[in-house]
C-alpha cells in the first residue's frame, strides 16, 4: 500500500508541474505526460532529474 501511494504521489506532482509549467530540458509537454503516465514509478523520477527545465 505504501508503494502505491508514494507511486499516485509522485505521478500528481510530475503531471501538475508539466501542466503548469512551460520549460523543459529535452522533450515537450506530450512526451513528457507520456513517461510519467505510462512509466509510473520512473517516470516522474527521470522527469524531475532529466526534464524540468529552469524556472
Amino acid at each position: 500500500m505504501p508503494l502505491i501511494l508514494l507511486e499516485l504521489t509522485l505521478m500528481i506532482v510530475a503531471v501538475r508541474h508539466i501542466l503548469l509549467h512551460r520549460n523543459y530540458r529535452f522533450g515537450n509537454r506530450g512526451i513528457w505526460l507520456f513517461v510519467v503516465i505510462i512509466f509510473q514509478i520512473i517516470g516522474p523520477v527521470v522527469y524531475f532529474v532529466f526534464g524540468r527545465g529552469d524556472e
